[in-house]
């Protein structure tokens, strides 16, 4: 009995500041009337001897604590009444802020939220309550809320040396469908035209899904296939019969839903951390696109269950690990089909985590019934290859675009030529990628529209390095390379990838003409490959950014302190940061390996070649990932060196780019931790926010289109 409330006195410490009192007096009334009390009593006596405790322990219990980010500032939050909207989190956020005595100008109904989980974010209005969707030591930020009108104009450097910056909030970020109502976008889901970009909107929750009476239609038709197929008795693959090394196998027809449910189940065999919210997302949304596309059989049910499912954000929870990438991504599109039938785990945001069936049923959903061939329908395909890839893809596209930015810059603090880039040159070599990228470092670099003080001073060497000289060889051929990923992935997320494929009769023919062709549309060899290839070739963009960074860093290449810091010796500078960089690129190398170079043989034989497309996928977003902080350390350490080259400025552009740098990042006039600044740099490249800065300067010009 002493144990009990003890133990309940040491989450005393947990409580905030303003429940502190109440809880010491509260406990001590609870310690002194139950000491020598029989615990489990009955009597009135001891039921009110006891109300003091049960107070204490509902109190405990019904407090969070929120980790707020507020104006680059950490605070914690208790939250007591949860009944309350995320203004009110808002708001005592900046109570407790100014009470420190520091000055915060935001009006807490003029902000929306972002909810961290992992590397990602989840946006939410200030209306939401927090119980739907806040739970005990989440992290938010705070962003006050723009609009695009508001965005400030960048004055000429002839008129201010102190031009206004480009801030990131300037743009209002568009809420996604799992927390809005009202003026959410709807995409049309047939099969036929999703585009990354699309996919990438649905993955955020920016949209909603929708199916059209043709494709309704469609699937109908096809469905009835199936369905006379079940009630003749044909034996056809995946419908009456086993998988893979069981097809032989005839399932009898009183058994055809069992066989959906159990090839669902024992097909749940990933392991590995679970994917991330929006990941999931376009996993689902791409399993919507091809099941629209109508060549499966599955019950037209089954897709308009899927698209409520995804319009709610009822996201089944996926283990990372686990598929070869053929016949399709078994292992993780069982687990998204699990979720349909109310087992194993969900999220939505009204819930959070939990078991899949009571998240299904607080969002007003009942687990879906399957039918014959629904289960085989779910988990046949190169869904999770393309979900994650599609992220890597969209990533590796803005990497391209900021190193261009950062080697415009780093050409002019190392006294490089852009000689190296005229037209003249490239046109005799005239792939396409190489062509593109040595324009817009054209653009970017001193030139009559845009001169460069720095450029134009004397130069100590005659011919530039590699990692300057070569951009637009191996840059370009990095961006022929995605241009060439995309165009497989946008094939790829529109095709039909199941197994087998239902075909209509012709025209004129009865439903006996109709075909069930086993077939290998499910092999994940097309997007596989071309995950590693773009592996490779972003991979270079890292190897040319660490040697700049290192020629940076250098001394005797740069002409600057060493490490760019003042008092080398005193301060270490970028020292340790070239070492991050070094150790990232490393790391890149060895995830260079081609996945889809292996096989496995699986299935006893009978599913004797595999793709390996999932850790092609998985691994190239590992890669993708440690190039953004790469080209992140680079980037910083080109502003640094900026500061020495003053009062010298370089382009309007490239000096636009500083300021938004600038804006978060201070120079570094003595050591302090580089993180901090690593990671706020790397979510500017995540966003787009360098490309966008200096594409405000060349809105004019058709070659930024190319990017």
């Amino acid at each position: 009995q002493h144990y009990y409330i003890t133990n309940n006195l040491r989450l005393f410490d947990m409580v905030l500041k303003g429940l502190e009192q109440l809880v010491e007096e509260a406990a001590m009334q609870a310690f002194d009337s139950t000491i020598g009390s029989t615990i489990g009593s009955t009597n009135g006596s001891n039921e009110k001897k006891y109300s003091s405790l049960r107070k204490v322990q509902a109190a405990v219990k019904n407090v969070i604590c929120v980790h707020v980010k507020l104006d680059g500032h950490n605070i914690a939050v208790p939250v007591i009444k949860q009944n309350q909207s995320l203004s009110h989190l808002a708001k005592e956020a900046i109570t407790r802020l100014e009470d420190t005595g520091i000055e915060c100008d935001m009006e807490y109904n003029q902000c929306y939220f972002k909810k961290f989980h992992r590397d990602e974010f989840y946006i939410m209005k200030s209306s939401d309550i927090i119980k739907d969707v806040l739970s005990d030591g989440d992290m938010v930020e705070i962003v006050v809320r723009k609009t695009a009108s508001k965005r400030k104009e960048t004055r000429s450097s002839s008129e201010s040396n102190e031009t206004e910056c480009v801030i990131a909030e300037d743009e209002e970020l568009p809420e996604p469908a799992s927390f809005v109502d009202n003026d959410t976008s709807i995409i049309d889901v047939n099969g036929y035209d999703l585009t990354l970009d699309s996919l990438i909107r649905l993955g955020k929750g920016e949209a909603q899904l929708s199916l059209s009476e043709e494709t309704v239609r469609k699937l109908h038709e096809t469905r009835s296939i199936v369905e006379n197929i079940v009630e003749k008795g044909y034996v056809r693959y995946g419908i009456n019969t086993g998988f893979g090394l069981l097809s032989k196998v005839v399932v009898e027809s009183e058994k055809l839903v069992e066989l959906q449910y159990n090839i669902v189940r024992s097909h749940c065999a990933g392991i590995g951390e679970p994917l991330a919210v929006d990941t999931t997302r376009r996993i689902l949304a791409l399993r919507i696109n091809v099941l629209a596309k109508a060549f499966s059989g599955c019950n037209p049910g089954l897709v308009e269950y899927m698209v409520e499912m995804f319009n709610k954000s009822c996201l089944p929870l996926i283990p990372a690990q686990g598929t070869v990438g053929a016949s399709g991504d078994l292992a993780p599109l069982a687990h998204l089909a699990q979720g349909m039938i109310g087992e194993g785990k969900m999220w939505s945001p009204k819930t959070g985590l939990g078991d899949a069936l009571e998240v299904l049923a607080a969002n007003d959903m009942v687990p879906y019934k399957l039918t014959p061939k629904d289960g085989l329908s779910l988990i046949n395909g190169t869904q999770f290859i393309c979900g994650v890839g599609a992220e890597a893809l969209q990533r590796a596209k803005q990497c391209l675009r900021t190193t261009i930015v950062i080697n415009a810059i780093v050409l002019d603090i190392l006294e490089g030529h852009t000689s190296a880039y005229d037209e003249r040159v490239h046109a005799i070599r005239p792939h396409a990628g190489q062509q593109r990228v040595a324009a817009a470092l054209r653009a970017l670099c001193n030139n009559t529209k845009y001169p460069s003080e720095i450029y134009q001073q004397e130069k100590h060497d005659v011919q530039d390095p590699y990692t300057i000289r070569c951009v637009p060889q191996v840059v370009g051929i990095t961006l022929d390379t995605l241009n060439f990923v995309e165009g497989i992935f946008t094939t790829e997320m529109n095709s039909a990838t199941d197994n087998p494929l239902v075909f209509g009769a012709g025209e004129g023919q009865d439903i006996e003409h109709a075909d069930i062709i086993s077939a290998g549309n499910f092999h994940g060899e097309y997007p596989a490959k071309a995950l590693d290839f773009l592996t490779i070739a972003v991979h270079e963009i890292g190897n040319m950014s660490e040697r700049r960074l290192e020629r940076l860093c250098n001394p005797t290449c740069s002409n600057l302190p060493a490490f760019l810091v003042d008092s080398p010796g005193l301060n270490s500078g970028f020292m340790i940061p070239h070492c991050t960089s070094a150790a990232l690129v490393s790391e890149n190398k060895t995830l260079c390996f081609p996945s889809s170079a292996d096989t496995q043989s699986t299935s006893a034989g009978k599913e004797d070649h595999v793709s390996m497309g999932g850790w092609s996928a998985r691994k190239a977003l590992t890669v993708v990932k440690n190039l953004e902080n790469v080209l992140a350390i680079e980037l910083i350490a080109a502003c640094q060196a900026l500061e020495f080259k003053r009062p010298l400025r370089t382009t309007e552009p490239l000096e636009a780019v500083y300021r938004l740098v600038r804006s978060k990042v201070e120079p570094y006039v003595k050591d302090r931790a580089f993180t901090p600044d690593i990671e706020v740099v790397q979510e500017m490249i995540e966003k787009n926010l360098i490309w966008d800065t200096v594409a405000q300067y060349l809105e004019s010009d058709p070659l930024w289109d190319e990017f």
